[in-house]
């Protein structure tokens, strides 16, 4: 007979044991959305800032790295790359570039700027030997912030 009481009670144990079980009710849920939400309102637009920040300095290393290959251009061949013949020289001989010995940029291609948009090759430039120019977020010249020009002469 002890047997057959404990399977009983174990029975009532677990039966007893779901009802003080509970989920979670629509208010906890809400709240918990809520509080949620308020955290992300705060914090994204730090993120998003973070990040418009980092296509800028990204910009500024490309074109680092434009005027090294640029400069390397210039000690092989004796000039610059003309401004019909743009940063492409770079990658591909030149017809009047006898001496060429490219590729100077990794990769075979010039890359465009961090929104998609292609550099501004000026040679002769207006501040320089050259100039290169990323007309930053709006594709426009000018602007400020994100939107500013980011250019070879000021680093």
């Amino acid at each position: 007979m002890e047997q057959g009481a404990s399977v009983l009670e174990r029975k009532r144990s677990c039966r007893t044991g779901r009802r003080n079980e509970r989920g979670f009710t629509l208010v906890e849920i809400l709240v918990v959305i809520t509080i949620i939400g308020l955290i992300m309102a705060l914090v994204g637009p730090r993120v998003l800032n973070y990040l418009s920040e980092s296509k800028v300095k990204a910009a500024k290393i490309q074109i680092q790295s434009f005027s090294s290959a640029l400069d390397l251009f210039y000690l092989d061949t004796g000039r610059y790359p003309s401004r019909a013949e743009g940063l492409g020289a770079l990658v591909q001989p030149a017809g009047g570039a006898a001496s060429w010995n490219g590729p100077y940029l990794k990769g075979g291609n010039v890359p465009l700027d961090p929104w998609g948009k292609a550099y501004v090759y000026r040679s002769p430039g207006q501040h320089g030997a050259y100039d290169v120019v990323s007309l930053g977020s709006d594709g426009q010249e000018g602007g400020d912030g994100t939107a500013a020009d980011i250019t070879s002469w000021s680093r």
